[in-house]
């Protein structure tokens, strides 16, 4: 008997044992939905009035639209797996460093008012820090905003990093970033004369960059809006390309790459946003240094595990998948979340439930950052010929003239002029949402990929911690998904045919998100007015049907709940995360579709507002308190603020009237419960109207307003 020499196991995949029940409780519910459905059609045709009519239509058109969504998100349950990497096992095959391949960092930053040049240079040396053969390492940060606080942010963090990176690899310190670092217990605790040194030099390091942002935010103050300063972004400058860091740190090791890029900008040229500047990085980066894999961060995105480097390799150094992998996708997870979560920033069903259940089909969509990418997916489908930018070999030093006057050229605005970048090359133009779209693109052309969740977090990033911020980032969100769904390549027909059912589904749960808004406008008012009028549009408790509606409602709840404890989540956060699945359907998703119909239209143009990441104290305290921070006034408050009104009407209103014998108890059982369970979810929203004092408060405008607009809808009903 001959000997077989085995194969190195990089990486395991489990299914999860879920996956069964998942089934045939599917079945059982689509039957369920079915019966509901049928209910409502026949309930439509015997109508008499006007109002019973649209009543019943509107409930109809609102259910549909559920099951729609209820059936893209069985997609998920479909077959979810697991995957474990084995890194040792990597270090056994790979064993000298210059076998590893060479990884390319993108870091984007747009705005230094909201995205603050501290922490654009502690994400930097944090993934600077990688336990990697720094040869083989380098980080490129876009900045679109132009600004040389970035800059000298970055130079600054630089020469601190000459001592940082051997101070971390000396100690195995897993908090690679300074800032996460100098606040962990370890660091708090010791008493390490060097540890003290260290951190008196990174104190330093902060007090330089924040004392030039404040210089240079003072100035724009004096010298008015007209003046140029270093926190304007600016639209239109020339390409600006750095190398600031190719030296020896302290013990005379050589240090990753540094290189600044802040490409062209025209005010007659569309920048594409994001993408652009992804773009822009790649062409850069092929002529410098031409990694074969890249991993893009958002500029507040820390490295927690130096290893993680490594548990990606496990994947694209494994013959079984490599072939035809695309992309490694690790989750996105939090720093500092409140106990109960109250904005659902974990975002748990996107970014950790959701993408097991990918996993078991193509792989995981692109989250926009904290994915590892083979640089091949951007020139072609898995089966493409290997393309010439791809079996370029850097030969010449990344500072030479010749490399830096090609890189200035492939950065500026005319490059992609009748090209095929953003179309079939690079990161894809046509969305706001570039890394959906990406993501969804790469498998329409074959490519897979995997989702890989180890314990310790790969990487923590910064969230909101104002509603109105929140609410603006998925408002974009919304705008860009409408912009896929209603495109040629909507995942209903394109994606049909690309990816197969499965994974066209799970891809339409996204595109098709904003239309929550829809069932979620008509249940937060429909049922509650008709109420207050005495009209029942829910059958009577002794009428079988009503089972089915509560086995409806309890089955998707009881399901989504239940997968979320699952998951290492709190019964908590879970009432926090289906509160603001509401208050964005009344919120981002109901705006979001608005503006998305106007740009249609031509009434508006295509925006992309930056997210802020700048903590105010006060805000921040509030936010640790659980409290919901409101402070401005804005039109996307109106929707939930009058909901709560109006579900509190009715549920007073309710009882009211049965104790009075106006209404009874059997017909309306399951309006009363709808107005109870919306009242409870609004609980934030009345505490900031009514019992808050300090600046996160609800405006007294929209408080108002949202009174008028309950009575006016109330009153409306009467007339009908």
């Amino acid at each position: 008997m001959k000997s077989r020499t085995e194969k190195p196991s990089f990486h395991t995949k489990r299914p999860l044992q879920r996956r069964s029940i998942n089934r045939v409780f599917t079945l059982i519910y689509s039957v369920a939905i079915l019966a509901l459905l049928y209910h409502h059609a026949t309930t439509l045709t015997t109508t008499t009035t006007y109002l019973s009519f649209f009543t019943t239509l509107s409930m109809l058109i609102s259910d549909i639209i559920l099951a729609f969504m209820w059936l893209n998100s069985q997609a998920f349950r479909f077959n979810p797996v697991v995957v474990e990497p084995f890194p040792d096992t990597l270090q056994q095959v790979l064993k000298a460093p210059e076998n590893y391949p060479a990884l390319d960092v993108f870091i984007c930053t747009a705005d230094p008012a909201k995205e603050p040049p501290m922490m654009v240079a502690a994400t930097a040396l944090s993934v600077m820090a990688y336990d990697y053969p720094t040869e083989n390492l380098s980080v490129y940060v876009s900045d679109d905003g132009g600004s040389e606080l970035t800059l000298f942010a970055l130079t600054e963090a630089a020469e601190f990093g000459k001592v940082w990176l051997p101070f971390c690899k000396e100690n195995r310190i897993l908090e690679r970033c300074p800032e996460s670092f100098f606040r962990s217990t370890l660091a708090t605790t010791t008493n390490n004369t060097h540890t003290h040194k260290i951190k008196g030099m990174y104190e330093n390091l902060k007090t330089r960059i924040e004392d030039r942002c404040i210089m240079s935010s003072q100035a724009a103050k004096d010298f008015g809006e007209g003046a140029t300063n270093d926190f304007t972004i600016q639209e239109d400058h020339p390409a600006v390309i750095q190398v600031i860091s190719e030296t020896k740190d302290v013990r005379g090791c050589s240090m990753p790459n540094l290189i600044y890029v802040s490409r062209q900008k025209s005010l007659t040229s569309p920048h594409n946003f994001k993408a652009g500047a992804l773009n822009v990085l790649l062409r850069v980066s092929s002529i410098m240094t031409n990694a074969p894999i890249v991993l893009t961060l958002d500029c507040d995105m820390i490295s927690n595990d130096p290893s993680t480097p490594q548990q990606m390799l496990c994947f694209f150094m494994d013959s079984s998948v490599k072939s035809n992998l695309g992309y490694v996708q690790f989750p996105v997870r939090f720093n500092g979340v409140n106990k109960a979560d109250i904005y659902g920033s974990e975002f748990k069903r996107m970014y950790h439930i959701n993408p097991m259940g990918l996993n078991g089909l193509s792989g995981p969509d692109y989250f926009g950052t904290g994915t590892f990418f083979n640089r091949q997916v951007f020139f072609g489908g898995p089966s493409s010929s290997k393309n010439t930018e791809l079996e370029y070999v850097v030969k010449k030093p990344i500072n030479n003239h010749a490399i830096l006057e090609s890189a200035h050229n492939m950065a500026s605005c005319d490059y992609e002029n009748q090209s095929d970048w953003g179309l079939k090359k690079g990161f894809r133009y046509g969305s706001l949402v570039e890394d959906y779209y990406t993501g969804y693109q790469l498998h329409c052309q074959g490519w897979k990929s995997i989702f890989c969740n180890p314990k310790r977090a790969s990487f923590l990033s910064e969230m909101p911690i104002s509603l109105h911020e929140m609410i603006t980032q998925t408002k974009r969100w919304s705008v860009g998904l409408l912009e896929v769904s209603f495109s040629k390549y909507s995942p209903l027909t394109f994606g049909t045919k690309s990816l197969g059912p499965l994974m066209a589904h799970c891809y339409s749960y996204y595109a098709f998100g904003p239309s929550w808004s829809i069932p979620i406008l008509f249940y937060a008012f429909l049922p509650q007015i008709s109420m207050l009028h005495n009209i029942s549009i829910f059958p009577k408790v002794s009428d079988p049907w009503f089972l089915l509606y509560m086995f409806l409602f309890v089955g998707a709840y009881g399901q989504d709940l239940l997968e979320f404890i699952l998951e290492q989540g709190t019964t908590l956060r879970w009432w926090s995360d289906q509160r603001m699945w509401l208050v964005r359907g009344l919120s981002s998703d109901l705006f979001g579709t608005l503006e998305y119909i106007s740009n249609r239209l031509g009434i508006a143009s295509r925006g992309f507002n930056v997210t802020t990441k700048v903590n105010d104290n006060e805000q921040r305290t509030q936010y640790d308190n659980g409290k919901f921070q409101f402070g401005v006034v804005s039109p996307v408050f109106m929707p939930f603020s009058t909901a709560a009104i109006v579900n509190l009407i009715a549920v007073f209103g309710g009882f009211l009237q049965l104790l009075r014998g106006t209404i009874l108890l059997d017909e309306f059982l399951g309006q009363i419960i709808i107005s109870s369970f919306g009242m409870v979810n609004s609980w934030p929203v009345y505490e900031a109207m009514f019992f808050r004092t300090d600046k996160g408060r609800m405006p007294t405008k929209i408080t108002i307003f949202s009174v008028i607009l309950a009575w006016l809808l109330i009153s409306l009903m009467t007339k009908m």
